[in-house]
């Protein structure tokens, strides 16, 4: 066995208990009944010191200094012993007991935000969320000083490898600046066409499900290696070639629901097309959080809010849900998917909108984590920042700061990840429609191939081949650059209007 043998071994014993994690966590969120909370804690945190264990186990250290010589591996591999170097120096930083102790933490708070979220009880849920964000910041720390950064950076950097809050600051400054007029320019436009005649409801879940199940299958989503269930927050998740999604359905809206399954399956693809050869060694993973994010927006966002989509999925909608009339025109459904209107749900925003609920949480997760701002006035700074970014005034916390789970399940420094995913989303679309003419003649048509094998063969396939600033520039000519999606937006909600 050489050492690089021996790491990949190694880690691919990693990869198989990552799985088994990720699956007791989709069941967690999808179907575990509530008196199993106690003990699926206590599965979960020995599984994640187990995980943790074999990441930061002491022979690690000396296989990497003698792969790292061997002059006879190929571009994967010695990127393969890059991310493995990555892995182990910031799993080394955490002890098994700080992992242990957050993962409990996590269980307890998920469980207790579900309620909380339902009653409007942010008091409720404070004792839980002050210990996972004290843990978070004991780790935050941890890792920092170990990689000398920020303990914000150096959670963010978790999601966004070689991501920095300096630099996520001046763009979103930038963008903060530049959405407020924009927003009342396309406002204003659209208020210059007629009213929207409404779809008249109800729409049942399960035609809502099947409808869904339809434009999953057009994406490309393969049904061997997952499913759709019903959950809180819609996710995308559970393990290698097991690649599981959620949403939620309203039976008064059926637009809602369906566009969140779109954006999962954007997540599923990306996972159900990563490199096959490299699934279980740190090298075959997904790019960071901001390329995933891109991904599920960029089906979402930049393929099925298009008019080219729309012109495909109209007579489907009419067909399910026996629709008639103006409203179920493939122009009228653009008009609705593409309104502007600040609202108080992030999974909920439109495209332009959306940047600010993220910026807001952005904003007040690194102040927290910077023990600038007591968790207990969280409600209130949320509540401020809403009216300052968005100009709604929020009336319950249902609808406020307990709206996602991330914070509630660990996820801090994530946020950011979705407003720069949706700036690679514009510029990795922008590059696949010049390089691939086939792709919007192929979307009118319900057939997304010439798109997914595009981003097969340049995001999907490539796994953490590259950092992500080369694979984009690889992919698109250049580095993120916001122009793009500014461009995008101005095109889709002014110029097109």
């Amino acid at each position: 066995m050489t050492a690089y043998s021996d790491l990949s071994t190694h880690f691919g014993r990693i990869a198989a208990l990552s799985n088994a994690v990720g699956i007791l966590q989709w069941d967690n969120d999808v179907m575990m009944p509530k008196g199993a909370a106690e003990t699926r804690a206590e599965s979960m945190a020995l599984l994640h010191v187990m995980r943790h264990g074999l990441s930061t186990d002491a022979r690690i250290g000396d296989w990497l200094a003698e792969a790292e010589n061997d002059g006879n591996l190929g571009a994967w591999e010695k990127a393969n012993l890059r991310e493995i170097r990555r892995v182990w120096t910031v799993d080394t930083a955490l002890p098994s007991e700080l992992v242990e102790a957050s993962s409990k933490a996590i269980s307890a708070c998920e469980m207790r935000w579900r309620q909380a979220r339902a009653d409007a009880d942010f008091a409720g849920l404070l004792p839980y969320l002050t210990e996972v964000l004290n843990l978070q910041r004991q780790i935050g720390r941890a890792k920092g000083e170990k990689l000398g950064l920020s303990p914000y950076d150096a959670l963010l950097n978790d999601y966004e490898p070689g991501g920095r809050s300096a630099k996520i600051d001046a763009l979103f400054d930038d963008l903060a600046a530049f959405l407020p007029d924009f927003t009342r320019e396309a406002m204003a436009v659209q208020a210059r066409r007629p009213a929207q005649p409404a779809l008249e409801g109800p729409f049942a879940t399960e035609t809502q499900r099947a409808l869904g199940l339809k434009f999953m299958a057009a994406l490309g989503y393969d049904f061997e290696r997952g499913r759709l269930d019903i959950s809180t927050h819609p996710f995308c998740g559970g393990a290698d070639n097991d690649v599981r999604i959620t949403t939620r359905y309203d039976e008064a809206d059926f637009t809602k629901a369906l566009m969140g399954v779109l954006h999962e399956t954007g997540h599923a693809l990306y996972e159900q097309g990563r490199p096959q050869a490299h699934l279980n060694q740190p090298v075959g993973a997904a790019r960071g959080m901001s390329l995933h994010e891109s991904q599920s927006l960029l089906m979402e966002m930049q393929a099925c809010r298009s008019r080219q989509f729309l012109t495909y999925a109209a007579p489907l909608m009419r067909e399910s849900f026996g629709g008639t009339g103006p409203a179920w025109e493939s122009e009228a459904l653009w008009h609705r998917y593409t309104r502007v209107e600040p609202g108080f749900i992030r999974v909920d925003a439109d495209e332009v909108t959306y940047p600010a609920h993220v910026i807001l949480r952005y904003r007040l997760e690194k102040a927290l984590i910077a023990d600038e701002m007591p968790l207990a006035e969280l409600p209130a700074a949320w509540n401020a920042g809403m009216k300052s970014l968005l100009g709604v005034t929020v009336p319950n916390d249902r609808l406020g700061c307990l709206q996602d789970i991330h914070w509630p399940s660990g996820g801090w420094g994530y946020f950011p990840t979705y407003t720069l995913g949706a700036m690679t989303a514009a510029q990795i679309f922008d590059a696949a429609c010049k390089a691939e003419a086939a792709i919007l003649p192929g979307i009118g048509k319900g057939d997304f191939s010439p798109l997914v094998g595009w981003l097969r063969a340049n995001i999907h396939g490539k796994g953490s081949l590259l950092p992500t600033d080369e694979l984009l520039t690889e992919a698109t000519g250049g580095p993120l650059d916001a122009a793009v999606f500014k461009a995008h937006l101005r095109r889709r909600y002014i110029d097109e209007a």
